[in-house]
């Protein structure tokens, strides 16, 4: 005879209870990790609100005087408020089979900052940090980091959270992007909300995606066995498809050191993976502001070829063709015996005046002398600017040079006189073209009311190191 075992009581309600834990849970609806406590949302534009949740669930999001509903289909969820105004704090409730309310969300400016180590430097390790951490506390920007995370395959959401900026909070944060927001806040008296998304030692190809990536990226290959920062599209994958579509207002970026040496593949790299960004977030012309390399290494050596003015002349040509793009120009605030200069405080504050021009439409001067044309008149060649107000900071010009039919070029004299440079050299008699900065550390002074430095750049196509010969 088989015997019968009963079944206590309080095991089925426990095993019930776990039961209707589980399911509960597997239906919970959840936003993405961006929509949290402390987020500062984009205004003025249609602003996404998306998540998971059981499939067939209805959402339904509330904030301020909008309640949009939603079905979830494939255990995902979307739904997109109407332009917001500026303000805060407000909360939002998204219910479904639960109820989740988000608290101490602002509505202002949203920027991603991004790019490779001098935008991942802290505040903590740059010049005059212990006051500007000590100054640092400002409830109205919120800062949001996104953990280092490549990856062979899109992720759709990261781990991380919104801190209000404060002596506490700041010190770990991108010192570029802090400088920046910070600005910023102090310009527009609108709450302002940072991105950081940002990985040392990178190259333009692994931030993006690889479709996008018209050689050498074959999205059907097999992955390695083990994953490295530099692989083509992995931090586009790991660090940027998350965030996609945040609403946001733009992006701020310092990268390049990672691909000097192939500038002159870095000319289309550079603006695809631009367009790649602005495409993906479904904003074709979002402001994308970004910074020239600084000077850098020991050697002063105009006006010698150089990889590294190579690829500083790139960054030159995007920020020329690329629509609503910036270049903030750094010349004066290099290291020649360290990559990662300290004096971040200015990179932050050109990156803003170029966001205020470029962004909000303010009539503003944002960047520094910008070569037009060159004219040849006898042993002298005349340098036109698109841009006036010309001046030599701290003496006479330094780091020009020129060159004749024999393509060799001569350190010369230059002079301003008005709103264009006079550039000669008794050693050309007969010029054909000119140079200003070209090295890997230039010596160079010609400003923009002595305040916004004019870009290194040249007047010749000659054959570069980095590119076709």
């Amino acid at each position: 005879m088989k015997r019968k075992f009963a079944i206590p009581k309080t095991t089925i309600v426990l095993v019930a209870l776990l039961a209707a834990l589980a399911g509960a849970a597997f239906a919970a609806v959840k936003p993405n990790s961006l929509i949290s406590d402390g987020a500062v949302l984009q205004r003025g534009m249609s602003v996404p609100i998306w998540g998971t949740a059981n499939g067939g669930e209805k959402v339904t999001v509330k904030f301020q005087d909008q309640t949009i509903d939603t079905t979830a289909k494939g255990g995902k969820w979307m739904v997109r408020l109407d332009p917001l105004k500026a303000g805060g704090p407000f909360t939002m409730t998204i219910g479904g089979e639960n109820v989740i309310e988000i608290k101490n969300i602002l509505v202002g400016e949203v920027w991603i900052c991004s790019g490779q180590s001098n935008m991942q430097m802290s505040l903590s390790s740059v010049a005059n940090a212990e006051k500007a951490i000590a100054d640092s506390n400002d409830p109205m920007l919120r800062l949001f980091t996104v953990p280092r995370n490549p990856s062979f395959t899109p992720i759709d959401n990261v781990n991380g959270k919104w801190l209000e900026a404060g002596p506490e909070t700041v010190g770990g944060f991108t010192a570029v992007g802090y400088f920046f927001g910070r600005d910023l806040r102090k310009a527009l008296k609108v709450p302002v909300g940072l991105i950081n998304t940002s990985y040392g030692g990178t190259r333009v190809e692994a931030w993006t995606a690889c479709r996008a990536l018209q050689e050498g990226c074959n999205p059907q290959a097999t992955p390695p066995e083990k994953i490295n920062p530099n692989d083509r599209s992995v931090l586009y994958n790991g660090m940027i498809a998350p965030l996609i579509p945040y609403a946001i207002q733009g992006a701020i970026w310092y990268q390049g050191e990672g691909n000097a040496g192939q500038a002159f593949k870095y000319r289309t790299r550079f603006p695809a993976m631009i367009r790649n960004w602005r495409e993906d977030w479904g904003e074709p012309d979002f402001p994308f502001l970004f910074v020239q390399l600084a000077p850098f290494q020991k050697i002063v050596s105009e006006p010698a070829e150089s990889a590294w003015a190579e690829l500083c002349e790139a960054q030159l040509i995007t920020s020329l063709t690329c629509p609503k793009t910036a270049m903030a120009v750094i010349t004066d605030y290099g290291d020649p015996a360290n990559i990662h200069p300290t004096q971040k405080e200015p990179v932050g504050a050109r990156l803003a005046l170029a966001a205020r021009a470029i962004a909000y439409g303010e009539n503003i001067v944002y960047q520094g002398p910008v070569y037009d044309s060159i004219k040849i008149k006898g042993d002298r060649a005349i340098i036109f600017f698109k841009n006036g107000g010309l001046t030599a900071k701290g003496g006479d010009l330094t780091g020009w040079a020129i060159a004749g039919e024999d393509k060799k070029f001569y350190n010369a004299r230059a002079t301003i006189q008005g709103d264009r440079v006079v550039v000669s050299s008794p050693e050309v008699p007969h010029p054909i073209a000119v140079r200003y900065g070209w090295a890997d550390c230039p010596v160079v002074n010609l400003f923009y009311k002595k305040q916004l430095p004019a870009s290194p750049f040249r007047t010749d196509d000659f054959p570069m190191v980095t590119g076709p010969k």
